[in-house]
Parts: C-alpha cells; sequence; structure tokens
C-alpha cells in the first residue's frame, strides 16, 4: 500500500534484532535464523504472485490473493540491517544492500566492503533482483566551530555506546570489539593509555572491582580505552564524520572513496540537544550536501 501511495518509494530493509528484544517479544532467540530466512523467502514470493500459499516449518498460508501488489517492478529493493562481519556476507548470499549500523573507522570498513562486493557476485538471491546498494550509519555533527563540533559529536556517540544501553548490556566483548573496529589504540598513544590505566585512582579501580571488571587487560581496559578515545583521531579515522562543513565533506569523501554508497547521518542522540540538531541539519543542507550534488546515484 505504501509503496502504490508513494509512487514506488519504499524500500525493505529487515534483520533478525538481538536476545534483548527477542526475549521480550516471547521469542526463542535459536528459531529466529531459521523464521527470518523462511518468511523472506515468502515475501517476494506473494509480492510478486497473483496468488500465493505456503507450507513451511513455521509458516502455513492456504492459497490467497495477497493485494494491494507493489507499484515497483518487480519489487522493492530488499536489505540487511547488519551488526557485524558475519551480517555483511549474509546479505552478500541473499542478494541483499546492506544497512550497517556497525561503527568502524574507514580503513577496517574498506574491507568489509570489499568482502561483500566480492561475494555478491556469487549470490543466491532471495529477491527477483539483487541489490547492492551499501548504506552506512555513521555519527554526525557539524557545526562553524570545528573542535568544538567533533568533541560534541565523540560524545555522543560514546554516550551511544554506554554500559547502560541495553544493546550492549551482555555482550561481554562489546568494547573490545569497539575499540578494534575504532582503529585500535594510536601507537602514540599506547604509553598514555597504558600509564592512565596504571594509574587510575583507588575510588575508580574500586568501583570497576566492585563491578567485576579489570583495567589491567581484557573488556575493562578496553572500555577505558574507549572512553578516552579523542575526537580528533575518531574524526581522523571516518568514525565519526564532524566538524565544520569542509570537514565533514572531507571524511564523507572517504566513505565515497571505498565505495559506500550512501551515509546515513545519526545527530538525534541524549547527548545534543534539538536546537543543534536543527543547526546541524540545516548546515548540511547549505553547505555538504551542495559538495556531493554530481554524485553518481546509485
Amino acid at each position: 500500500m505504501v509503496d502504490q501511495l508513494t509512487n514506488g518509494r519504499v524500500e525493505l530493509g529487515t534483520g533478525r534484532s538481538n536476545a534483548y528484544e527477542q526475549v521480550g517479544q516471547g521469542i526463542d532467540p535459536r528459531e529466529t535464523r531459521e523464521r527470518w530466512e523462511e518468511s523472506l523467502t515468502m515475501l517476494p514470493k506473494i509480492w510478486q504472485s497473483d496468488e500465493f500459499s505456503w507450507e513451511g516449518k513455521y509458516w502455513n498460508v492456504p492459497a490467497r490473493r495477497v493485494l494491494p501488489k507493489p507499484f515497483q517492478k518487480p519489487h522493492p529493493r530488499m536489505y540487511l540491517a547488519c551488526t557485524q562481519t558475519e551480517s555483511f556476507k549474509l546479505a552478500a548470499q541473499k542478494g541483499f544492500g546492506v544497512l550497517s549500523s556497525a561503527s568502524y573507522a574507514v580503513e577496517i570498513l574498506k574491507e568489509h566492503v570489499q568482502v561483500y562486493r566480492d561475494a555478491i557476485k556469487d549470490a543466491d538471491p532471495v529477491g527477483a533482483e539483487i541489490n547492492e546498494f551499501w548504506g552506512n550509519n555513521v555519527h554526525s555533527f557539524c557545526s562553524k566551530d570545528d573542535q568544538a563540533a567533533k568533541d560534541l559529536c565523540a560524545d555522543s556517540m560514546k554516550t551511544f555506546f554506554g554500559p547502560d544501553k541495553p544493546y550492549i548490556q551482555g555482550r561481554i566483548n562489546a568494547y573490545e570489539e569497539l575499540l578494534e573496529s575504532w582503529g585500535g589504540v594510536p601507537d602514540n598513544l599506547k604509553a598514555d593509555f597504558g600509564r592512565w590505566l596504571r594509574q587510575s585512582d583507588d575510588d575508580h579501580k574500586t568501583q570497576a572491582a566492585e563491578a567485576g571488571i579489570s583495567l589491567d587487560s581484557g573488556p575493562g581496559a578496553a572500555r577505558a580505552a574507549v572512553a578516552e578515545l579523542d575526537s580528533n583521531v575518531l574524526a581522523d579515522r571516518g568514525v565519526i564524520i564532524a566538524g565544520n562543513p569542509e570537514s565533514c565533506i572531507k571524511t564523507i569523501k572517504m566513505y565515497e572513496d571505498i565505495g559506500v554508497d550512501q551515509v546515513m547521518l545519526i545527530m538525534q542522540t541524549e547527548t545534543i540537544p534539538h536546537e543543534k540538531v536543527m543547526e546541524s541539519i540545516e548546515l548540511y543542507g547549505k553547505e555538504v550536501i551542495p559538495a556531493f550534488n554530481e554524485a553518481k546515484v546509485s
């Protein structure tokens, strides 16, 4: 219906969610992969068939006419929401585009994009067509004050990945994975990080011990390192798209150069006030987006 109302502007993104949400809905996480794959196999057939029926492991549908059909032919583009390497590979196997919500340094993301591009050549597509589009969520903030914008954006992203967030809780190696995906501790800062960890005040160490966290190595050290990563390092690596319009344009070009088709900007976090988000959007519209008016649209 929405595809008809918008003259074919609908795109379908899908994902398995995570255990936190699945358990809340009374869904057995062990079944989600099979349920997801079966339903996705059904969907393009529903869109394209005059009459549809199905007998499967989880779904049984008697012969029915399902209307209205999509405006787009053969059907809307299909995407997989991805957060890890295995998801990228699965998207390629299914012939799906990627909507990546993972946070990466551009040089590391480059490898994942290339693996996906290579793998999708051998796709066994679920739908009628293969969709090779790659969209990437990136934390962003644009302001005339370059350094202040980078600092605010870095704080926003670190809050987004804070230990109190349900999508972080229970993931033992979450901060080790983040630190690795953000490019690790810079060589010139490793000694400082080591010194900072060793010289943490007693209250800090006591709080960490009470939470069952060691600051000597492993997840605790990684969490401490993530908290201390400099906003300029994160911006230079492309982990965040932040700064004045010139800085934002420069970083977006880094994504463009590695084959990312679209960056989806995350600004509206609890850390950034609404008025500042609106100012950032306005700057993007006036000074950043025009720099890409000649870019090829996938």
